[in-house]
């Protein structure tokens, strides 16, 4: 789990973002329906969300790493705002 965190991370970080953290949502949860992924079925998983800012581009480039490694079953990406400022908060630098 950490290596494709780290990678995920430096995946964003190579192509001129920047990783705002990470969250761990639950290990070894039951998946609301059983899933297929890299020709196995599962019905756990672990859930984590990262939270980053970068371009379109850079979001499609991870995106397309997730899909291919074999550890991650289902990945999404959520746009939370069109500005950057919007996103930081008072005092906190980006």
């Amino acid at each position: 789990m950490a290596g494709l965190l780290k990678r995920s991370a430096e995946t964003v970080l190579d192509r001129g973002g920047a990783v705002r953290g990470f969250v761990n949502m639950g290990r070894d949860q039951t998946l609301p329906y059983r899933m297929k992924r890299h020709m196995e079925y599962h019905t756990s998983g672990t859930y984590w969300l990262m939270h980053y800012y970068a371009n379109p581009k850079t979001s499609g480039v991870l995106m397309s790493q997730l899909k291919l490694d074999p550890r991650v079953i289902r990945c999404n990406v959520v746009k939370v705002t069109d500005k950057l400022n919007e996103m930081v908060t008072v005092g906190e630098s980006v």
